[in-house]
């Protein structure tokens, strides 16, 4: 019975060999012979041993990963001097058996497989390998791709040493040998190329919906939209991208549109190396615009190597929303503005969305988002909580009467029935089922894990949230929301850590400054949390409106007459301004001036208006003075909770 042991092994082949011995025989031996003495010599230097010959090759195992490596820069360094030897060199670590008649297992497979990847005067080197040696500057090297090698179950990261007298093969050498396995993807905004600025709507439109195809393309992971729109404007290198996305490839592109005519172009890029791996023009009609997404999408997904069964490429990646293309246009008009995350840019949005319904009433995306729009202006603040809720309920069951298989339309019904209906087990199915239709989809894992946020589960929370950061790792939203639950959870150091890594990416993310001002008063540094409240203007994405912030930060402080003098103007606000609920800005300033008796009729107000942001009430620092009271197990009660 052999040894079983973990080793790095090395393959040597020479290239031509065999040829070589039918043309001079007597060269082909001298080459053989110089190739061994050199072998053995190299291989002693690095303590290892040759376990096994072959007539143009050899099989050697080491102790460690960086002694074979460096014995494998040496053999090829002395055999690239005249007489030249041509020598192909694989490298892996692994568990072997070892026995008087040779060594076996997966390892010998996959550095035998790796080193067929070579060519003359490489030294070509797995992942586990790369690993060992990263940190030793004697050794550079650079990733080659991933592939799947023959009887190897896993795709294999392949990396070739780039020491100076070593060839490094280039990818049209490896094209042909083996499957390259590239499984990611980021979708870069298209450049809008046409005269008229104001189509930049149309080629954001052509990107978001080729990123909504290719997450229906099984086992291809693809950057969600607001990670790749992070991108937008910048001129950065295709490796950094991949790098900072963690992709394998991204698609580039442009679009020019002129009247009912449309250009598009498109490259896919590989992120190991800026190699192009496709590109093409497309010239067509508009109304042809979602064959031709079709099109690009199964070209891509062809190009990856992605293998759709028989009943995927018989149906459209891409089917066609409406078949009334100004409607489509006034839909991706409403998505443009409704990107921008202020109340005056979601109506200038719902009024698109609403003509693109008026054009074409059966347009189920048009609804869904005619539901999303409203919600934001009812949790915000920007309009009558019934009203807004009303009107956005109704718009998410005409999407799902339309289509029911709207991804949009479920969530929009989950976030009505957590944040208006209180019913917990509906927007939970709701969720589930929109994880069915696109489980990469990071709002589906961005509203799971809030229902787990108001349900006190912490660890199922941020596992949500890690899924979605995953596939969307620049958006500011999930990481926010995990920002938010250590807010929540009294870790505030660890919670503004976060809203500053958000506000790195994007330094106009109002949600972050928010929170990151509620984090500083409730770790009771009353300054800071001050000058931020001073500094955000009147335009909230919070419940509670900036004044009242500044109004219970004072109140905190123990400043209760500049506390008073916010309540007395939220007082003469309430008696001019009766479109807008601010009972949640009474609870919150009475609760901070510790009047319970004032703060408690107002959070019971809150439940009669339904005001989303109650749902947090349990979770919430700022109701934490109330915990104690019996009433606030009454409002617990009221919500479901």
């Amino acid at each position: 019975m052999g040894t079983r042991q973990l080793a790095a092994i090395m393959f040597t082949d020479m290239v031509g060999y065999t040829a070589m011995m039918q043309e001079n025989e007597l060269i082909a031996k001298r080459n053989r012979d110089r190739h061994r003495l050199v072998l053995t010599k190299a291989i002693d230097n690095g303590h290892g041993k040759i376990i096994q010959y072959y007539g143009d090759g050899t099989l050697s195992i080491f102790k460690s990963a960086i002694e074979a490596v460096k014995s494998a820069v040496e053999i090829q360094l002395a055999l690239r001097k005249d007489p030249k030897v041509d020598l192909r060199i694989g490298v892996h670590t692994g568990d072997i058996v070892y026995d008087d008649e040779g060594v076996y297992g997966d390892g010998v497979n996959i550095a035998s497989r790796i080193e067929s990847l070579a060519v003359a005067g490489s030294v070509m080197i797995s992942d586990k390998v790369y690993d060992e040696i990263k940190n030793h500057k004697e050794l550079n090297s650079k990733i080659i791709g991933e592939f799947d090698l023959k009887n190897v179950r896993r795709p294999i990261e392949v990396h070739a040493i780039t020491n100076e007298g070593l060839v490094v093969p280039r990818r049209e050498e490896i094209k042909g040998k083996v499957q390259e396995k590239i499984k990611s993807i980021a979708v870069m905004p298209f450049v809008n190329m046409s005269n008229d600025t104001e189509n930049e709507y149309f080629s954001d439109g052509i990107t978001e919906e080729l990123i909504n195809a290719l997450t229906k393309i099984d086992g291809l992971q693809v950057t969600s939209r607001s990670s790749s729109f992070s991108f937008k404007g910048k001129n950065m290198d295709a490796r950094e991208i991949g790098r900072q996305l963690n992709v394998a490839s991204i698609l580039e592109g442009s679009v020019r549109k002129a009247g009912q005519k449309v250009r598009i172009t498109s490259q896919l890029i590989s992120t190991n190396d800026g190699y192009h791996l496709w590109s093409k023009s497309y010239d067509r009609n508009l109304e042809d615009i979602f064959a031709l997404q079709d099109e690009i999408s199964r070209k891509i997904a062809n190009k990856l190597r992605e293998k759709l069964s028989v009943v995927q490429n018989r149906k459209p990646v891409v089917t066609a929303p409406t078949e009334n293309i100004e409607a489509y246009n006034h839909y991706l008009k409403g998505l443009f503005y409704s990107r921008k995350w202020t109340a005056t840019d979601i109506k200038e949005a719902l009024g698109h969305y609403q003509k693109a319904i008026e054009l074409e009433p059966a347009f189920s995306l048009a609804h869904s988002a005619i539901s999303d729009a409203y919600t934001f202006l009812g949790t915000t603040g920007n309009l009558d909580t019934e009203q807004a809720f009303t009107k956005a309920k109704s718009a998410a069951k005409m999407a799902l009467q339309l289509d029911a298989n709207n991804m949009e339309a479920f969530l929009s019904l989950a976030i009505i029935k957590f944040f208006y209906d209180w019913d917990w087990e509906g927007g939970l199915k709701s969720v589930k089922r929109a994880l069915q239709i696109n489980p990469n989809a990071p709002n589906a894992h961005l509203m799971y894990s809030l229902y787990f946020i108001v349900m006190k589960d912490l660890d199922k929370a941020i596992e949500e949230l890690e899924l979605a950061v995953k596939i969307d790792p620049l958006s500011p939203g999930p990481v926010r929301t995990l920002a938010d639950i250590y807010y929540f959870y009294g870790k505030y150091e660890k919670a503004i850590e976060l809203y500053d890594q958000i506000l790195t990416l994007d330094p106009t993310f109002r949600a972050a400054q928010e929170f990151k001002g509620w984090a500083y008063l409730q770790s009771g540094d009353y300054e800071k949390a001050i000058t931020i409240f001073k500094n955000l203007g009147k335009e909230t994405t919070h419940a509670i409106k900036p004044d009242t912030q500044l109004g219970y930060a004072y109140a905190l402080s123990g400043d209760f007459d500049t506390a008073q003098a916010y309540l007395s103007s939220l007082k003469l606000r309430a008696e001019t301004e009766n479109k807008v609920s601010l009972s949640l800005d009474f609870a919150t300033l009475y609760t901070g001036l510790k009047d319970f008796d004032n703060a408690f009729f107002y959070l019971h107000k809150c439940c009669d208006e339904k005001i989303g942001a109650i749902v947090f009430l349990d979770v919430s620092p700022i109701w934490k003075p109330l915990k104690k009271d019996p009433r606030f197990r009454e409002i617990l009660d009221r919500i479901g909770l």
